[in-house]
């Protein structure tokens, strides 16, 4: 048995910092790994997504080139295959560094293969079986497969399947209509295929406001993306050599065939074959290992990180979580996961840029508050750049003034509502906000705008 002060299981975006800072403080570390370094974010998830995100931008740009004056001789095409190579070369430089950086840290063990606990201070990996008093987990999750009829007969690709994609889909069908489907629907749409979403609920991205989902749709639809919300996947099945979708829309069974199908519709977290009920480690009904508001699980000396702990399924929240937990054990600081404001973007174009409270939560809180609005068609810096689609809202609270929370949807959206994240951090009114002169041509600078605009929300 090998003993170690500190056992790290996973690599995403907790494991390889955690495992930096415990080695700086004289600790001596093993990391296990089974797969690929960096984990969802740099091998499936934002390193490669923003990537191929990046080259659908350049090319709906190209076609779009006349209404700046700009003349190109020639049909846009792409080329997938130089599409994919650039794609797994950015992803790989981040996965190499990470891998490199944990195989060259003094007092760092790597070893790669499965872990499983075979107890509350052991995990087994391979042939030996490694002992701490403090165990971390950041294992990450996984796409979920739906039960629907036909599914797994008739093929599919998940986010992590689509990145050995190179060539272009003539057609294809996304069954979820939140953040990875419809990132992706954009993404090939721009690239040249037919593109349909299936999604459930009423409307698309349903956790966010429906002025915003149907703002979005919109902007969807007028590249082309059909979009079928309210309606229940009920079966797939072969149609020669395409791929049929059946589905119910108001009591209306529908078909849309395509070539090939995305499912994005959930995610599981990966501890389902880690040994945790040997450990005695609590989980919940969807297979999240419980943890308190600072991450340690029902067993001391353990810790959850990441998307497994169902506490965030973002790779910020992930990197927030290490910094959480060493704080804790390592500065003697206190701080908590119920500190964190909520905030996320959806990388459409333009981007969506979310933080704190939806409308419809303030809504359901019955405080008095106030909202503002401002339509990116009226900024100046938008109608340069060609971009005006989406619009500006805020939430504040009518009495303390606090901000409580923001939509933005439009050119560089996922960028400016960090202005807003920290001025709700520093828990400052927003007459703060109201009062800075923002540079000019900016979208920011429309944020005061806005904010004058304030009003009852009814």
């Amino acid at each position: 048995m090998q003993p170690y002060d500190a056992i790290i299981i996973g690599t995403g975006q907790a494991g390889p910092s955690l495992a930096h800072r415990l080695a700086a403080a004289g600790q001596t570390v093993a990391v296990i790994e089974r797969k690929l370094f960096g984990g969802t974010c740099v091998n499936t998830g934002c390193t490669p997504t923003k990537t191929l995100v990046a080259s659908a931008y350049a090319a709906h740009l190209a076609r779009r080139a006349a209404d700046f004056g700009v003349k190109i001789p020639c049909e846009i095409s792409v080329d997938m295959k130089a599409v994919k190579a650039r794609k797994d070369h950015v992803s790989g430089l981040s996965r190499d560094s990470v891998e490199r950086s944990l195989k060259n840290l003094k007092g760092c063990t790597v070893y790669q293969g499965h872990a499983r606990f075979v107890g509350p201070n052991s995990v087994e990996v391979g042939d030996e079986v490694l002992q701490a008093e403090r165990i971390f987990i950041n294992v990450g999750g996984r796409a979920v497969a739906p039960p629907i009829p036909g599914l797994d007969e008739v093929g599919y690709f998940t986010n992590s399947s689509m990145m050995d994609v190179d060539f272009i889909p003539p057609h294809l069908i996304i069954l979820g209509g939140s953040y990875i489907g419809l990132e992706f629907a954009q993404i090939y749409r721009r690239f040249g295929s037919d593109v349909s979403v299936i999604e459930l609920a009423s409307h698309l991205i349903a956790r966010e406001d429906e002025d915003v989902s149907l703002a979005i749709e919109d902007i969807l639809q007028g590249e082309g993306i059909k979009i079928y919300v309210n309606s229940r996947v009920v079966g797939v099945a072969r149609h020669g050599n395409d791929i049929a979708v059946q589905f119910v829309r108001q009591g209306i069974v529908s078909q849309v065939a395509g070539s090939h199908l995305l499912t994005a519709i959930g995610r599981r977290p990966n501890t389902d074959d880690l040994g945790l009920e040997i450990a005695g480690i609590e989980v919940n009904d969807r297979g999240f290992i419980k943890v308190d508001d600072q991450l340690r699980t029902s067993v001391p000396g353990v810790w959850a990180l990441g998307d497994c702990n169902g506490r965030g399924a973002f790779t910020h929240t992930s990197y927030n979580d290490f910094e959480i937990v060493a704080a804790n054990i390592l500065d003697d600081k206190r701080r908590q996961v119920s500190d964190r404001i909520p905030a996320y973007a959806l990388y459409t174009d333009p981007p969506l840029g979310r933080v704190g409270m939806t409308e419809q939560e303030v809504r359901g809180t019955g405080r008095p508050a106030l909202v503002g609005t401002v339509e990116m068609k009226r900024v100046g810096r938008a109608y340069e750049k060609g971009e005006t689609l989406g619009f500006m809202k805020i939430l504040v609270d009518k009495a303390s003034k606090r901000i409580l929370g923001a939509s933005f949807l439009g050119l560089s959206g996922d960028e400016i509502v960090h202005s807003i994240l920290g001025l709700m951090y520093a828990n400052a009114p927003y007459t703060v906000l109201q009062k800075a002169v923002h540079i000019h041509p900016t979208v920011s600078e429309y944020i005061p705008v806005m904010i004058g605009n304030l009003r009852d929300l009814q």
